[in-house]
């Protein structure tokens, strides 16, 4: 039987059965590939064929693909420390005890509602996350999920170089690494729609996440654009070559640890969450986008699974992909042992 067949079929079927408009993945194990791209691009309000090369909103991959590895390399440098208190980069921040580590591993237990928040301008955004937010009960204590420790982390990585954090993104990791069609400005034409929505209508072109949209480039949780040939080259530098060698041994080994405060062995590291591997036991990293995209990459056996969709398109109601998103995973993870 060939290798990922399930896997393959579930994914086909997503497309048939309409819970994607299109996709476009990679599975590769070492220099074995399978890919495809099918579907469409868009369905409303007229229906456009998704083409190969298009790029997609990544979401919440901005995370792992660009913030992380910026942050990564401000500590290999002694710029910024692990353990370092969030409030010695942003003094605004009222409280003294969440670290880089909590921001990095969301258990910072930074939580506050902010009243009218997609109606405000970036500044006044800006100065409400940062006074307005408290620390609950769950600083390392739970993971939480939030995109607020990965605005922080933006905003600490513009205090400490100078620019916004998209710029430095780009300037740091996709130009180095030659991600071509990376970007944080894509041609419209180029890129695969995402909701539509009362207010933007057929959001295409600009990042669908509605801080990312308010915050621009001073954005570190979303924003970024890309297609399936520049997460490949991201995808495999990271586990094969210390991300083109931007990276030192040692920052790398720690995406792959457990890097929580809490007790016990738990499920994320700096930026990316922790699978195991159902032979051996050994930690795999993964990470999802919200538009439909996700991430999982295993370095001890240099294996990847690269998704791409607009699930969100034409509307984000679709808890039928979330469903299926976990099947794939479940199924993946038994097949790419065999």
């Amino acid at each position: 039987m060939e290798r990922y067949q399930k896997t393959i079929k579930q994914l086909n079927d997503m497309v048939d059965d309409g819970v994607v408009p299109g996709m476009t993945y990679l599975i590769f194990d070492g220099k074995r590939e399978w890919r495809a791209s099918r579907g469409w691009a868009q369905l409303k309000p007229t229906r456009e064929k998704l083409r190969p090369k298009m790029v997609y909103d990544l979401a919440s991959l901005t995370k792992v693909v660009g913030t992380v590895p910026v942050v990564a390399m401000l500590i290999q440098e002694g710029r910024l420390g692990l353990d370092d208190p969030v409030q010695q980069y942003l003094p605004e921040f009222g409280d003294p005890r969440p670290t880089i580590r909590n921001l990095l591993t969301h258990t910072s237990g930074i939580r506050g509602y902010i009243p009218h928040r997609n109606a405000l301008p970036a500044d006044r955004l800006i100065t409400a996350f940062l006074t307005s937010q408290t620390v609950d009960s769950t600083l390392n204590r739970q993971i939480r999920y939030a995109d607020v420790n990965y605005l922080y982390l933006g905003w600490i990585v513009e205090r400490l170089c100078g620019r916004s954090v998209q710029e430095v993104i780009a300037q740091r990791v996709l130009t180095p690494l030659g991600m071509k069609t990376a970007t944080f400005q894509p041609d419209i034409t180029s890129s695969v729609p995402t909701e539509i929505q009362d207010g933007r209508g057929l959001i295409r072109g600009q990042v669908h996440d509605p801080k990312g949209y308010i915050l621009g480039t001073h954005c570190g949780c979303a924003g970024l654009f890309a297609g399936l040939s520049d997460l490949v080259i991201f995808s495999r530098q990271l586990i094969e070559n210390q991300l083109g060698g931007l990276l030192d041994a040692k920052i790398v080994d720690a995406m792959f640890i457990d890097q929580t405060r809490i007790p016990g062995p738990h499920s994320r590291s700096l930026g990316w969450k922790l699978l195991h591997d159902q032979e051996d036991g050994h930690l795999l990293i993964s990470h999802t986008g919200f538009t439909g995209t996700w991430l999982i990459l295993d370095r001890q056996t240099d294996q990847g699974f690269i998704f791409l969709s607009n699930r969100v398109h034409p509307t984000a109601a679709n808890q039928e992909y979330l469903n299926r998103r976990d099947q794939i995973y479940a199924t993946y993870l038994r097949e790419k042992v065999k």
